[in-house]
């Protein structure tokens, strides 16, 4: 799935330690562009975050996978990218910013 807009706020880093290892993450609000604009939250895993260094104001193009899992009873979804790119760049990926393939996630924390 791909989403196009504007990063409208950097949240702050999380890391932590799991027991496969130590894991990071950030978040990031980007606003889809509409009558009534849509903001959704994603966000990227480990080195990804140093990959893209994605900064508020930038106009771009977020390839990402939906994930639910549920843990005491409740249902969480995360909205993991995996590619972004500059909003503008063509189709044939040159401009991208990371890999036209998902990789496997297993750098998650515990829940």
């Amino acid at each position: 799935m791909e989403m196009t807009g504007k990063i409208t706020q950097v949240l702050p880093e999380k890391s932590g330690t799991s027991a496969r290892g130590p894991w990071r993450k950030q978040e990031y609000v980007i606003e889809l562009p509409g009558d009534f604009p849509k903001q959704v939250c994603f966000m990227l895993w480990g080195d990804r975050i140093d990959q893209f260094a994605i900064r508020e104001g930038q106009e771009l193009t977020v390839s990402f996978d939906l994930e639910s899992r549920e843990y005491n009873g409740r249902w969480y979804t995360d909205v993991k990218a995996w590619r972004v790119a500059p909003a503008n760049a063509d189709d044939s990926g040159s401009a991208g910013l990371g890999d036209n393939e998902p990789p496997p996630y297993d750098d998650e924390p515990p829940f």
